[in-house]
C-alpha cells in the first residue's frame, strides 16, 4: 500500500485528513504503521472516543468508519504545515475543525492539538495524541454560515489569524476563536 516514491511529513499528515474528514478508512493503512497507538485526550464532554486505539484497523474504526457514521462535511485544518520535503521524527500542531451531524444536522465546531511521532521508513506515524480542548455544537440553522465559512479557508492548512478574521458572526463561536486567537500573530506585528 506503501508509495513507491519516498512520502515527507506534510504527505501523511494530508493521508489522515484523507482517511478521516473524506471517509476513506482505507487512507488510515498509508498514513499510519501497523502497530501505531492513537490517544484522545478530552477537554471537553461534548463528543466521545475511545481514550486509546492500537493498531491500524482499530485507529481506522475509530477515525473514519465509526466517525463517518456520525459526522459528514468534515473539514479539519493544520494551523501549521511541516516544510516541503521533510520527514520529521515528530510533529505538533494546533487544529480546528468543522463538522456538521447527519441526524440532527447541527454544527460542530472544534478545535485542539495534534502530536504525531513517526518511524522514518517507512514515514508512518507511530503514535498520534489527539487534545480535543473544546467541541461546540451549533443549532441546524447556523450549519450553513459554518460551512460557508469553513470551506473558503485553504484546506488543509489554514492559519489562525485567517480562520479567525473569517469566522462568521455567531457568538458561540467564541470559546473556539479565543483558543485560536491564542497563538494567531497579532495584527499590528504582521504589518
Amino acid at each position: 500500500m506503501q508509495d513507491q516514491i519516498p512520502r515527507d511529513t506534510a504527505a501523511v499528515l494530508r493521508d489522515y485528513f484523507h482517511a478521516k474528514d473524506e471517509n476513506r478508512p482505507w487512507y488510515m493503512a498509508r498514513a499510519f504503521a501497523p502497530d501505531a497507538v492513537l490517544k484522545v485526550a478530552l477537554r471537553t464532554q461534548a463528543i466521545a472516543f475511545p481514550p486509546e486505539s492500537r493498531g491500524v484497523q482499530a485507529i481506522a474504526d475509530t477515525l473514519a468508519r465509526r466517525f463517518g457514521q456520525t459526522y459528514d462535511n468534515v473539514f479539519t485544518f493544520y494551523l501549521s504545515r511541516p516544510a516541503d520535503g521533510a520527514m520529521l521524527d515528530a510533529y505538533r500542531c494546533d487544529w480546528v475543525v468543522a463538522m456538521t451531524e447527519k441526524t440532527t444536522g447541527q454544527a460542530r465546531v472544534g478545535c485542539g492539538l495534534y502530536e504525531w511521532t513517526f518511524h522514518r521508513e517507512p514515514h508512518q506515524a507511530a503514535s498520534l495524541v489527539i487534545t480535543i480542548e473544546n467541541m461546540l455544537t451549533l443549532p441546524a440553522d447556523e450549519a450553513d454560515a459554518i460551512l460557508d465559512w469553513i470551506t473558503r479557508l485553504p484546506y488543509p492548512w489554514a492559519d489562525a489569524q485567517r480562520i479567525v478574521s473569517t469566522a462568521p458572526a455567531i457568538e458561540a463561536l467564541a470559546p473556539v476563536l479565543q483558543w485560536i486567537r491564542r497563538n494567531a500573530p497579532h495584527p499590528s506585528l504582521t504589518a
